[in-house]
């Protein structure tokens, strides 16, 4: 049996109200262009006058040649039902640049997670405001590029960022605990391309110390939240969220100790369904097809 290659690989979201015949004309289309589908999640808010959400994984092949052809040939079917689309290939590896601070177990899984193959990007840099991961960021031969920022300087090390973005054509960033907040225009320029571990079970716990407010409050339960990065301070769409149960004998070390293994599966997962296609960002929440 032949496998399919990356080159002959695509996917396709859409976003559009909800109606009868939705499933039937995107499938036909994609039957009349000589692609077969490999993979098919939909989700209706309502089915009556709701919005419908649709991922699709196909294989056609000479996509390469063909897909202009079955982008501009789809608009017309998106216009017959008003849908918002969107066309990704395999071939098109999506480049991701990570951001860290002090702490480097987020940024040491996603590392893990790469050199397996589990995770389909090219990491092609990461920016940190210590220099304390550049050793382990350089013998994977990534480029490590240590800019210092706090409040006084936020405006100089964004503009050094964005420079670099820009330069390594960046898809996706990750803050794999970056302890900065970002300015609206940053963020604003990357729309829904930022993605953030925030060390709490959001909505519990927002801003700074959530282990040490869960500890005074005598939580029972401890989390990790991911989700896209807004101009509201963890306020943006959750991606994922795990927990982990803890009791009267965990002290805030122990608090921490374990958090550091749910904010690592927690962001590994959620940076893993954005390069997949797996999340469609509704309003502020998300539909995520796993």
């Amino acid at each position: 049996m032949t496998t399919p290659t990356k080159n002959d690989s695509g996917r396709l979201l859409v976003q559009c109200p909800d109606g009868p015949g939705i499933v039937s004309a995107i499938s036909t289309f994609l039957l009349e262009h000589g692609a077969n589908i490999i993979e098919s999640h939909q989700y209706t808010s309502d089915p009556d006058h709701g919005t419908f959400f649709m991922r699709i994984e196909f294989h056609c092949k000479d996509l390469t040649e063909k897909r202009s052809k079955l982008e501009s040939d789809f608009a017309k079917l998106a216009d017959q039902f008003s849908m918002g689309y969107r066309f990704s290939y395999h071939r098109d590896t999506k480049r991701t640049a990570i951001f860290v601070s002090k702490d480097p177990h987020c940024l040491m899984e996603l590392l893990w997670e790469w050199q397996s193959d589990d995770m389909e990007t090219d990491i092609v840099c990461v920016i940190s405001n210590h220099d304390n991961a550049r050793g382990i960021v350089e013998s994977q031969g990534i480029p490590f590029h240590h800019i210092p920022a706090n409040k006084d300087i936020r405006e100089q090390a964004e503009a050094e960022q964005i420079r670099l973005m820009e330069e390594y054509d960046v898809d996706l960033l990750v803050l794999a605990r970056y302890m900065q907040i970002l300015t609206p225009a940053f963020v604003e320029r990357f729309q829904d391309q930022i993605i953030n571990i925030h060390h709490s079970f959001l909505p519990a716990f927002v801003g700074a110390k959530p282990y040490e407010r869960a500890y005074n409050r005598g939580v029972k339960l401890i989390g990790a939240t991911s989700h896209y990065v807004t101009n509201e301070l963890d306020e943006g769409p959750i991606i994922e969220q795990d927990i982990e149960r803890v009791d009267h004998r965990d002290h805030v070390e122990d608090l921490k100790k374990i958090g550091r293994k749910v904010e690592r599966r927690v962001l590994a997962r959620a940076v893993k369904w954005h390069l997949e296609d797996r999340v469609i960002v509704t309003d502020n929440k998300t539909i995520v097809f796993r």
